[in-house]
């Protein structure tokens, strides 16, 4: 698919069908993955792949907006490293983007679980202390998001975008 087909197609899938990801296509999303760029290309984000069911329909808990995970074939928990990284956040953003649209590339449905909450500490270290114990992630990463695949089984209806004029500003904000 062209690129640009790719991020036109971009939508948040929270209903998957049954049918399993073959391996090479969720080791291509990881390849992918692995290929985001980093600031001062250090390793400041880790991902743990998940796809037993038990474990998927456990994390759908971590917070009320991943109920979807029950649905979901495969998950994708991206980690951050404060300790190797000041841009750990922005490094794990970037992945989630890369993630998601090779997902769309690959023909799989994507959706988006934040599970950092920047602006609730109680909130955060609850939903990331979740998703931690589960998985057994080190004290000293982070959990910025889960990202649930899967096959679509059903499209999402088509957003209204907010106008490029409203969005875009040339040369300066006014």
């Amino acid at each position: 698919m062209e690129f640009n087909q790719v991020v036109s197609n971009r939508r948040e899938i929270t209903s998957f069908s049954n049918r399993p990801i073959p391996s090479e296509v969720l080791d291509s999303i990881v390849e992918v993955a692995i290929l985001a760029p980093t600031g001062n290309n250090l390793p400041s984000r880790e991902f743990i792949v998940v796809q037993e069911r038990k474990m998927l329909d456990h994390l759908s808990e971590a917070t009320p907006y991943v109920k979807w995970l029950k649905e979901s074939q495969a998950a994708i928990v991206i980690t951050g490293r404060p300790n190797i990284s000041k841009y750990w956040l922005q490094d794990g953003s970037i992945s989630s983007g890369y993630i998601w649209l090779s997902a769309v590339n690959e023909g799989v449905g994507c959706a988006f679980g934040a599970i950092l909450n920047t602006t609730d500490n109680e909130e955060s270290e609850q939903r990331e202390g979740y998703v931690r114990d589960a998985l057994t992630i080190p004290k000293d990463r982070r959990i910025l998001a889960i990202l649930g695949l899967g096959y679509v089984k059903e499209n999402p209806k088509k957003k209204q975008m907010i106008p490029k004029n409203e969005l875009v500003h040339y040369e300066t904000f006014e």
